[in-house]
Formats: structure tokens, C-alpha cells, sequence
């Protein structure tokens, strides 16, 4: 199959945008769906919100893909909307997917969360840590639907914080991958080299539209969470993380990375082009770390004597819901020298430029005092 190009903004789904994102936003999209997509109601909530999976394909290889397990974790449900999107327009590739491959997509796994922008669901459990137990009803529609239709692939689709950045550079992790491990050792078993394959593919296309901002997660193993489950029960399961790109605290250009990605994962399966890969080029891809902050401010004690010379402050926003809209308030993390720490935004009081646009952002100065 040859290389494709798509205009991205052709595909967009416009009517939904911005981090909070829930069933009605969904909903509405799905109504307007055509009929080679199979919608089905699969569940039901804590609150008794509906639990909707869309099925596209008929083909031998059948992927499961989940977004929102995290209500607060919208970027990848709107890359979903996308994909549909996609899938919508008759071309080559759509239709070697729709030959090859079944997906089953279910966009808001957490629909409670999702309306209260939260990461658990009405019950206050996180589902992935509910895999074992399966205490909740989110959490036994989605092993339901796994037992129902077998999966050859999961895709566990989430949000990751601001703070990450790869491996110890200055880039963001706009993305990040991960493959569950199956046991304490992290044994590279063959469920879990599958996985790897098809995120080495993954990652060598997206190199391409953001070289340097891919990371790979920590594969400590907690069998509470799906995807380690699902690689206990030898499905190679691929985790993606939708992180920060610059100024993009909405997500939106994140949105359509991760979009690419999901079209690069299934094309790869599709293909069966992740068999030229190996467990050994998804190690490259370097470990995501923690070094990040939203805002980093540099020579505080300029401003305030109560911080010791060459101290910094990093501020991270604690992300508030409030008419349905994400507002992000700054907040101080951690103050002190900080220097292998990196900020989204620098200001250094010792810079008349850096002090001026400090001191226009009034809130984030008064922090300071």
C-alpha cells in the first residue's frame, strides 16, 4: 500500500473541540453517522449514562480501542471522531481497512467522569485499577466486550500531564507509547513483542511530524490496570498517551497527532507491516521523565526576598471545570534550584522583558508574593 496523504482539517470533526468533552458532544456526532458503521449501546454507567461503541469493517483482524476510561483524558476521544471521519471517505486505504480489519471504538468509556471532568468514575475507582475486581459497571462493559469479540489488538487510549518530557531533553512528550508488561519480570513475551512492533511502526511515521517529542512509558507491571490484563490474557495491547504540544493546552494540535497515529497503528495491522519491526526499536524510543513545569520562573528573589537567591518557581495549572468550560489556574509546585527542570513558558526576573510579561499576567504574579 502506497503512502497517503490527507488534509487533516478535511476530517476534522469540528463540533467538538477543547478538553472537555461528553456523551451529548458524542452523541450528536454519532447521530449524523452513515450506515457502514454499526452503533450499539453496550452499557450503562453508575449515573446510567450510556456506554456507545461504533464498528466499522468486516475483516479478519479486529482491533478494540477505548478512550475516556479517564473522564478528564478527552484528547484521544476526539482523534477518535476523526478517524471516523476518515473511515467515512471511500479511498485505497479505507477500503483495505474495511476489508481487513474490524475496529470497535468506544469513545467515552467513563461518561460520569467525562461530565464531572474527573479521572474516576460516580464511585470515586479509577478503572484502571479495576481490572482485577471488575467492582464496576464501566469496567465490566469493557471486559464484556472483550470476551464477546476476542480482540487481536487493544488500543488503551489516555491523557498524560504536562510534566513529561523525553528522556532528559527539552521536548515534550506530545506522545507517548507503551507496551504493558504481562509479569513483575516485564518479560518480552510474544503478545508483548506484537505490541511493540506496531508501536515502532507507529513511531517511525510520526518521526516525521514530530521528531524528538515520542516517549515511552514506564512499563511497571500492575495487574489492576486493562492493559497489563489483556497482555496477561496474551493480547498485545498498545497504550497511547496524548501529552502537550507548545501553547496547546487545549489539545487540539496533540489531537491530530494522535489521530495520525491511530491511522499509522491500524494501517501497520491492516498491512501486516509491523512485522519489519522489532522489540528492539520500540527500546528506542527513549523513556519518558518528569521535568517539566507549565511555567518556570527564574531569579524569584528579584520579586520577593523570601526566596533565596537563584531559586526557581515551578508553577503547575490545576485544571478546574466551570461552566463547562477547563480553566487552568497556576499554582506553585516546587521552589529551589530546579535546574534540570524545564517550563512551557520561562520568565526571568532578572530580564526587563521577562519581569514586564510577569508582571501582565497578574494572577501568576500574585503567586509570587
Amino acid at each position: 500500500m502506497q503512502e497517503f496523504e490527507v488534509d487533516y482539517l478535511s476530517i476534522k470533526e469540528t463540533s467538538v473541540s477543547g478538553r472537555y468533552v461528553i456523551n451529548e458532544d458524542v452523541f450528536s456526532f454519532m447521530d449524523d453517522i452513515t450506515g457502514q458503521f454499526n452503533i450499539k449501546t453496550i452499557g450503562k454507567s453508575v449515573d446510567d449514562k450510556p456506554i456507545k461503541m461504533v464498528v466499522f469493517g468486516s475483516g479478519k483482524s479486529k482491533i478494540l480501542m477505548w478512550s475516556q476510561m479517564h473522564g478528564n483524558e478527552s484528547t484521544t476521544t476526539k482523534a477518535i471522531l476523526d478517524l471516523i471521519n476518515f473511515l467515512n471517505q471511500p479511498s485505497e486505504i479505507v477500503g483495505a481497512i474495511k476489508k481487513n480489519c474490524t475496529l470497535y471504538m468506544i469513545p467515552i468509556l467513563n461518561p460520569d467522569g467525562a461530565a464531572a471532568y474527573t479521572r474516576i468514575n460516580a464511585n470515586e475507582v479509577d478503572l484502571n485499577r479495576d481490572a482485577q475486581n471488575l467492582s464496576q459497571p464501566e469496567s465490566k462493559v469493557l471486559r464484556g466486550i472483550y470476551d464477546e469479540i476476542k480482540p487481536d489488538f487493544c488500543f488503551n487510549l489516555h491523557g498524560q500531564r504536562t510534566i513529561f518530557n523525553v528522556g532528559s531533553s527539552p521536548k515534550p512528550a506530545t506522545i507517548s507509547f507503551l507496551t504493558p508488561s504481562q509479569d513483575i519480570e516485564r518479560s518480552i513475551t510474544p503478545s508483548r513483542i506484537l505490541s511493540m512492533q506496531v508501536i515502532a511502526a507507529m513511531n517511525e511515521k510520526l518521526q516525521k511530524f514530530i521528531p524528538g517529542h515520542i516517549g515511552r512509558y514506564d512499563d511497571s507491571f500492575n495487574a489492576n490496570c486493562v492493559g497489563d490484563t489483556f497482555q496477561i490474557l496474551n493480547t498485545p495491547t498498545v497504550l497511547f498517551e496524548a501529552g502537550h504540544s507548545p501553547n496547546d493546552y487545549d489539545r487540539e494540535i496533540t489531537r491530530e497527532y494522535i489521530w495520525h497515529a491511530l491511522i499509522f497503528g491500524i494501517i501497520a495491522i491492516t498491512t501486516k507491516q509491523y512485522e519489519s519491526y522489532t522489540n528492539k526499536d520500540y527500546f528506542k524510543i527513549p523513556e519518558n521523565n518528569k521535568l517539566f513545569f507549565d511555567i518556570l520562573i527564574e531569579n524569584a528573589h528579584l520579586i520577593n526576598d523570601k526566596f533565596e537567591e537563584g531559586d526557581r518557581v515551578g508553577v503547575l495549572y490545576k485544571e478546574i471545570l466551570k461552566n463547562k468550560k477547563i480553566q487552568f489556574e497556576p499554582r506553585v509546585d516546587k521552589v529551589g534550584e530546579l535546574s534540570q527542570y524545564y517550563g512551557h513558558v520561562t520568565y526571568d526576573c532578572s530580564n526587563k522583558e521577562g519581569l514586564k510579561k510577569l508582571k501582565n499576567n497578574p494572577h501568576l504574579f500574585e503567586l509570587l508574593k
